[in-house]
Order: C-alpha cells, then structure tokens, then sequence
C-alpha cells in the first residue's frame, strides 16, 4: 500500500510517499479502506519534532490520526461494526490507503467522506477545552484564532450550549464567525480594546498560539480561566496547556448527536491528494483557515 512518511524529524521537504506494508487490526481495533484523511497541526508538530521529549516516537514514522473510510478488517473483541460499514475516528498513519483505528463510530448519513475526516481530533478538542477552561451556561468565552477547525467547532458547541462567545480571527473570516453564532473582532494592534468593547469576558482559549497568552489572563483576571492548545509556554504565565487526548469515544458519540441534530457542521477549506500531504502541512502550518483541510486518498 502507499503511505506518507518521514524518516527525519524536519520541514514538510522530510515527507515521503512509499511503499509499505498494510497494517492490521489488534483487539479492539479495527482497520479501515482510507478515503480522506484529516490534517491537523500535531501533525507537522510531530514531524517537526516538537514532542520528542515528552512524546518520543521511533523514525521513521508514518503520519496523520484522524480518518474516514470503510471498515475491511475488525480486530478480537469488537462488536457493532463490520467490514463494509462507513466510519470516522482516530487511529495511527492515516495519511495512507489503510489504517489502524483504536476509535471511531459510524458515518452520520448527511456527511461525505471528505467532512467525516475533518472532525475526530477537532470535536474532542473542542469539547476537551469547553470542559477544562469551565465556561458555563449564560457566561462569555473568548477564542483566540476562532477560524479553524477547533475554533469552528468550539464556536458551534458553546452555542449548543448557551455559552455566549466573542472569536477573533483574520478580517477575511469575520463574516464565518458570525454564522457561527459569535461576535466577531480582527486581530492585530487594539484587539484586546476591541473584545473590551464587546463584553465581560469569563474564560478564554488560545487555538492559535500567536503570544496572546497575557492579553488573555488581562482580559479573563485569572490564569485559571485560561486554557491553550497552542503555546507551549503557557504553563510559564500559569495558564493551563491543554494537549493529552481525552475520551475519543465519548467525543465521536456527542460530535455524532450535534451532527445529527444539525448543530455542528465544520466545512472543509480545501482537499489535497496523498501525494502532495507537504504542500497540506505548510498550508495548515500557515494558519488563516476557515474549517479543515484533508487529504483524499
């Protein structure tokens, strides 16, 4: 089969498409047909090296976690699905033809392959920081780099919600913030006077880790109030840093409901074939999206 992988931690240039062989499922797994894989920044972290000291992996390695495809293979142990069946989930390289998932459930009828891709990593984020950061019914949380794939589903659960929320993003995405439900500001020189101008803020998430981790305790009070998916020197300004995987299962189920319900739908910015997984990780890299971005294999 083919698969993405590096053999050097380094630049989207490290990334190599090759033959390797197919995986196969363990108990309680289940293997898949890849039709799209999702991209996601931990991705390029990881080949960047970013977590070898605190997460080490073995070169080389394969890429990508998220994923949707059709089930081929299921492992001991594994019940409610069978090979034929659509799903969506989170497993190990998927930026290949087959992939190992160790959690997933089965596609909504109303999404594509290319939507289901975008949503496993993004929904238990979301849902992650909502829980951590502790912003409740009736308060106000703000989003720093509202825009993404995080952001975009952070935005549409806080309104499910009742959570009032305030994103900042580029000037070009302000209108999608608002048909998520948000109030909008830009960022950039004034933005902290901007969100003032917009309400009280009770906690904040930083998805973008563009150096606003102090704006964001001024603006919340409190360190406490404050979670991050993005900078890793939060936890010097005491600010939570948010980045162990919660309950896959449990996020697949709720981003299942909400998706069902018609609460959350997360639009894919753009496709990338397997072959060109660099040019999806500078893209990524480069940030200013507007949903996700998944390579079609």
């Amino acid at each position: 089969m083919k698969r993405v992988s590096f053999a050097e931690f380094g630049g989207p240039d490290v990334l190599r498409l090759e033959d390797a062989e197919e995986p196969h499922a363990g108990p309680g797994q289940i293997r898949i047909a890849v039709r799209v894989a999702g991209v996601n920044p931990i991705d390029w972290r990881i080949r960047e090296g970013q977590f070898q000291k605190t997460r080490p992996i073995a070169l080389p390695a394969g890429v990508g976690q998220d994923a949707a495809g059709v089930v081929d293979e299921v492992g001991e142990g594994v019940e409610g699905v069978e090979a034929g069946d659509p799903v969506f989930g989170r497993g190990s390289d998927t930026y290949a033809e087959f992939a190992v998932l160790s959690a997933w459930a089965r596609m909504p009828e109303n999404l594509t392959f290319e939507e289901a891709a975008g949503y496993p990593s993004v929904v238990e984020t979301a849902l992650r920081i909502i829980r951590q950061v502790g912003v409740q019914s009736g308060q106000t949380l703000l989003v720093s780099g509202a825009s993404g794939g995080v952001g975009s589903a952070v935005l549409q659960i806080a309104r499910d919600r009742g959570i009032k929320v305030i994103g900042t993003a580029g000037a070009a995405n302000q209108d999608y913030l608002r048909c998520l439900g948000a109030l909008a500001t830009t960022y950039g020189e004034g933005w902290v006077e901007r969100v003032r101008e917009l309400g009280r803020v009770d906690a904040a998430l930083d998805l973008a880790g563009s150096g606003v981790i102090r704006e964001l305790i001024e603006l919340t009070g409190d360190p406490q109030k404050v979670v991050s998916i993005a900078d890793l020197g939060a936890p010097q300004l005491g600010v939570r840093f948010s980045g162990v995987t919660g309950n896959v299962p449990q996020a697949l189920a709720e981003a299942v409901d909400l998706i069902s319900r018609g609460k959350l739908h997360i639009p894919v910015e753009k496709s990338y074939p397997l072959a060109e997984a660099a040019a999806a990780h500078i893209d990524s890299r480069a940030g200013h999206s507007r949903g996700r971005r998944v390579i079609v294999v």
